[in-house]
């Protein structure tokens, strides 16, 4: 009976200690769940053009945001404008997003100009630093030619101005409209109305986003809030937020009042393979991933077997490749770079002293200038940049024909060539049939010789039978030549 009470008095403490295991359990579960419901504010950084990098590190920060149940999503953004898919993508990532965003023009001196004005009238909240402007949303054509879907976004009215007179020549029946007109109207007028729906969304000023990609307007921060394009202009990111606390917001059909006091401040950074796209997404990294590309496998065809400089060659010419799949290029200017890059490594292959190599170089040169348009917001390329290229490859290309004329004067040096003409040493008398041995190249050779030969004698190959030499004195060379040069 004692044993059974003391085993009926130990269990209430093993439930006790279970309880109280199943309760620190439970807060270790519950407690990230805790943690990610507090006041989050991401903040995300756009600076330069909107590309394909700029629009994954966007959607990765709005699923981040969501993941940590973010109460606010701040884009700081100061941007020329860029490419179409990209920004439609991120408009796209903006409106899906459960989290507001705040499309925030900053610093002073910022600017929000083409597809950034698309991103910023997407944005649950427009808001901007004193000193900053929006705007200029025309749609452009790439490298002159037709406006297409998948061009640029750009400052520039002239496109629009054409597509009006096209639309004035067709109402007139003149003859006189361009054959691109009928493609600019249909861009312009795509452009016009997605910009609308945007504004429309959250009651902004449509009439202005309208003027914005038909005439490039642009507007100041104040003018923008005057006329009901934005709702907030903010000194810093401290000011923004005091205006935001209780600012309510629709997300997915529901009115929301932001909290936005006392907040904890979350600076996303980009994964390692937004940066890697980022980086490879500049023209300048492209041409030197082509360049070194090209060296790489002149190299491997110069020392057939050395394997790093090819694998290392094919790795930067396919990202120098994939590169091209997201960037604005102008196919004559690619075109012509294919056909620098060719006649430089034929250069290599078959040497003109130069020639093939020079012409190379020129056709990268203009190639270079003309693949990628200066005008287009955040993918120029430096003239300066092109043109230090060309030097540094005009050097390599003059090393490489000195180095080739070397080698020709050099002459042969392996197999039988190499050995005919050679000097070597006997290293022993030649017996009296004329058969001894001699050392040449390192190594000892069977010769034999005609005349007298003692040990120790300089000796001049002067024939190869087999794996015999058949070798001269070395004074008695410049009576042979001697003696040639009579007959």
């Amino acid at each position: 009976m004692k044993i059974l009470s003391r085993s009926r008095r130990r269990y209430p403490g093993r439930l006790r200690v279970l309880a109280k295991a199943c309760v620190a359990t439970a807060i270790l579960l519950i407690w990230p769940g805790i943690s990610a419901t507090a006041n989050t504010v991401v903040v995300l950084e756009i600076d330069g053009g909107i590309g394909v990098a700029t629009s994954e590190y966007l959607s990765s920060g709005i699923e981040h945001a969501e993941a940590v149940n973010a109460e606010l999503i701040i884009l700081n953004m100061d941007t020329p404008g860029g490419l179409v898919s990209p920004m439609r993508d991120m408009v796209q990532a903006i409106l899906g997003s459960s989290v507001p965003v705040v499309t925030y023009v900053t610093p002073s001196g910022a600017r929000a100009d083409s597809a950034g004005t698309y991103i910023l009238l997407a944005s649950h909240v427009a808001a901007m630093a004193p000193t900053t402007h929006l705007g200029a949303a025309t749609p452009v054509s790439l490298g002159g030619g037709d406006a297409t879907p998948d061009g640029p976004y750009d400052d520039l009215e002239k496109e629009s101005e054409k597509a009006e007179e096209g639309a004035t020549d067709e109402e007139s029946g003149s003859s006189g409209s361009q054959p691109g007109s009928a493609m600019e109207r249909k861009v312009l007028n795509d452009a016009i109305a997605y910009i609308r729906t945007l504004a429309e969304r959250y009651d902004r000023n449509a009439d202005w986003a309208e003027d914005a990609v038909r005439n490039a307007a642009t507007l100041t921060a104040r003018e923008a809030l005057a006329t009901n394009v934005i709702e907030i202009i903010a000194e810093d990111q401290a000011d923004l937020l005091r205006q935001l606390d209780g600012f309510e917001v629709t997300v997915n059909s529901e009115t929301v009042a932001l909290a936005t006091e006392d907040v904890d401040i979350e600076l996303f950074e980009p994964d390692w393979r937004i940066k890697i796209l980022s980086v490879i997404s500049n023209p300048e990294i492209v041409l030197l991933l082509g360049m070194i590309g090209l060296y790489g496998l002149m190299y491997e065809g110069w020392n057939p077997g050395a394997i790093v400089p090819g694998v290392v060659g094919v790795i930067c010419l396919l990202v120098a490749a994939y590169a091209l799949q997201i960037l604005p290029v102008n196919y004559a200017g690619l075109a012509l770079i294919i056909v620098g890059l060719a006649l430089m490594t034929a250069e290599a292959f078959a040497p003109s002293f130069g020639a093939l190599g020079l012409g190379g170089i020129v056709a990268f040169v203009f190639g270079a200038i003309m693949m990628f348009d200066s005008d287009i917001p955040g993918y120029g390329i430096s003239i300066t940049f092109v043109l230090s290229i060309a030097v540094a490859a005009a050097l390599l290309l003059i090393w490489m024909v000195t180095f080739t004329l070397k080698l020709r004067r050099r002459g042969a040096v392996s197999g039988s060539d190499s050995i005919i003409g050679g000097v070597g040493t006997a290293l022993v008398d030649f017996n009296s049939e004329g058969e001894g041995q001699v050392w040449l190249e390192s190594e000892a050779w069977s010769a034999r010789s005609e005349a007298a030969i003692e040990k120790d004698q300089r000796i001049v190959v002067t024939a190869m039978d087999g794996l015999t030499l058949e070798v001269i004195p070395a004074p008695a060379v410049e009576k042979t030549q001697q003696a040639q040069l009579q007959t």
